[in-house]
């Protein structure tokens, strides 16, 4: 068969198939031609899901009648001119191919009006055909009509879904859009009724985050924002009780862009893996913002993925950022930060409850012997239990403050008084977890603070607590290296050999000494002391794995927390031990001054609170 030249309509129609997928698709590709085109509103009518007619309106500077056979030609576009303009695009959309693809495959109308214009001009095209530009009352702005999608390629059709699974995609879609431009008001309506709209507001606000995931996330989602190294990353992370079966909340911005990427994906799913529960997902909408030049957005038709100058740098500043924040998940701080009002610090206080000191752990934890010297002088203590904490009588007796003159009143503490006016539990200094007053089943306290009820898992946040001590102790001292009788020869692929040569420093300081033995095989020669029983030829494999696809490993670290878990779990207060009161405010106190108190070692919730207001409603008080 001879070579010849496809015809233009044919070309366009292929494009088609990368840039227009769905209905979903096509709202995507002329909404944001809209926001480039600097719009403040846009209007989204549509029919049976899209398929029938998709309606985009929207006031931004609009087209001039002689270039608008030119808006819908290949490779058409304003937004860029040069190399240089393609290397640092800061526009959603550039490639001009959107509008004659989707053209080639509908029943399509583009009329559009400048401000400058008497009237707004019309140009229809059927079939990837071209009509004649004519004149048409228009608002300024750009109208476009997408009318019967994929008529013309009828097996494209037969594969879109029902009417109401490709308007979720929309909804889907549009949902991703309002997060990142809560300056532009958007309104959807379907079948001739409205269905949506998101009103305008300030930029990033909190008010449109509620609006799009619900007060649930907003109430819970703490905020971020971290500059340095040329990078920002600021937006919402949800605290990790928050947690989702799936990943239908996890929100990714590049310079703007909603996109996917596996790097920042897993960067995010490392700095939750001590906190999040087996198996759940975290909940984040993240905007990451630096240089254009440093991205690479035209690697994907539809412009989902992009391809980061340097990956590495990316991956460790979005975990890192996001590991500090959630660091901060005290038990009883709020969304808006932590309120702990605890004078001592972890690093200089007693022990409590029997745990042992940093000083004391990193002992127990410096061993050469097979299991990291964990064997020998390590032993879990419950008792004595050691006591730190003076309560503070005068906002105790605050929390049980009575109105005067009732007969209840002379039984309780006096109220403190300042000024001749009462001291409130709120002004008194009260912590944020309150102090216990009683213990439930020998398992959970109860703590009364200035909203409410604490309720704690004793067991669960004493875990974590002697989790955070062991982890700093044996932060303090590094990973050793145990030398083996026996160096190991692995057979690995040839570029695990090439990541284990240029990773050698790394693998080093993880606990590795390797050298290469030939073109797909490696010597061990030592391994990590802590992790010496585990199977350190599948762990190494892993380590390489995640150095070639991601600059970094958290693998040996993973390992070693786990050993670490299992070694506080041991040493935690266990069910049924009855404790005194000054004991359980011990425990509250030691909560509220370490990292990630807010959930145990695998990630369950060890604290809940209930506000009197709460309370109440139980009761039906006030009704």
């Amino acid at each position: 068969m001879s070579i010849r030249q496809l015809p233009e309509i044919l070309i366009n129609q292929i494009a088609a198939g990368e840039v227009v997928e769905r209905p979903a698709s096509v709202v995507k590709e002329l909404v944001e031609n809209a926001l480039d085109a600097g719009a403040t509103r846009v209007d989204i009518d549509l029919e049976e899901g899209g398929v029938r007619l998709i309606r985009i309106r929207d006031d931004g500077g609009g087209i001039a009648p002689e270039e608008l056979p030119l808006a819908v030609s290949r490779h058409a576009t304003s937004k860029i001119a040069s190399l240089d303009d393609l290397e640092s695009v800061a526009t959603l959309g550039f490639r001009g191919e959107a509008l004659p693809s989707i053209a080639s495959v509908s029943r399509f109308t583009l009329s559009s009006r400048r401000a400058i214009d008497e009237h707004g001009s019309a140009l229809h095209i059927e079939g990837g055909r071209l009509g004649e530009v004519t004149p048409r009352a228009q608002a300024p702005g750009t109208t476009v009509e997408v009318r019967e999608l994929f008529y013309n390629v009828p097996a494209r059709r037969k594969f879109l879904r029902a009417e109401r699974t490709e308007l979720g995609h929309i909804e889907e879609w549009l949902r991703s859009l309002a997060l990142a431009r809560p300056d532009v008001e958007l309104r959807v309506s379907h079948n001739g009724k409205p269905s949506r709209r998101y009103k305008p507001g300030d930029l990033y606000s909190d008010a449109r985050l509620g609006e799009t995931l619900g007060e649930d996330f907003a109430n819970q989602a703490l905020r971020v924002d971290h500059s340095g190294a040329g990078l920002r990353l600021h937006g919402w992370i949800a605290q990790p009780h928050y947690s989702r079966a799936s990943t239908d909340q996890q929100y990714l911005y590049v310079n703007g862009r909603s996109v996917r990427d596996r790097s920042v994906a897993h960067a995010v799913k490392m700095a939750y893996g001590d906190v999040l529960f087996h198996g759940r997902q975290p909940a984040y909408v993240l905007f990451l913002e630096l240089d254009p030049t440093r991205v690479d957005v035209n690697v994907h038709p539809a412009k989902h993925e992009v391809r980061f100058r340097d990956s590495r740098l990316i991956h460790d500043f979005v975990y890192r950022t996001l590991k500090e924040a959630l660091a901060e998940t005290r038990a009883g701080m709020t969304a808006a930060g932590p309120q702990v009002h605890a004078t001592e610090s972890a690093a200089t206080a007693a022990p409590a409850y029997g745990l042992p000191t940093s000083g004391s752990t990193g002992d127990a934890l410096a061993g050469n012997g097979a299991g990291g010297g964990m064997g020998g002088d390590w032993r879990p203590q419950q008792s004595p239990l050691g006591l730190r904490v003076a309560d503070a009588p005068s906002a105790y007796a605050a929390l049980y403050g009575a109105p005067g003159g009732t007969a209840a009143a002379s039984s309780l503490p006096p109220m403190p008084t300042e000024n001749g006016l009462p001291v409130t539990a709120a002004d008194s200094g009260v912590p944020p977890l309150g102090y216990a007053i009683a213990q439930l089943h020998g398992i959970y306290i109860l703590a009364e603070n200035a909203e409410g009820l604490i309720v704690v898992d004793m067991h669960a946040a004493h875990e974590r607590i002697g989790y955070e001590r062991l982890k700093t102790a044996h932060d303090g001292m590094g990973l050793h290296a145990q030398p083996l009788l026996v160096p190991i020869t692995l057979a690995v692929g040839e570029r695990d050999a090439d990541t284990a040569e240029r990773e050698a420093d790394t693998l080093t300081s993880l606990g590795f000494e390797i050298t290469r033995a030939g073109p797909g095989s490696l010597h061990v020669r030592s391994i990590p002391a802590l992790l010496a029983n585990a199977e350190p030829e599948a762990l190494l494999r892993d380590v390489l794995t995640d150095l070639r696809e991601h600059g970094q490993s958290r693998r040996i670290a993973s390992a070693r927390d786990e050993l670490l878990s299992t070694m506080a779990c041991h040493g935690a207060v266990r069910a049924n031990r009855r404790l005194t009161v000054p004991e359980m405010n011990g425990l509250l106190r030691d909560m509220e001054i370490t990292e990630r108190s807010g959930q145990c070692n695998h990630g369950r919730p060890t604290w809940a609170r209930f506000s009197l207001a709460e309370i109440d409603r139980w009761f039906l008080r006030g009704r």
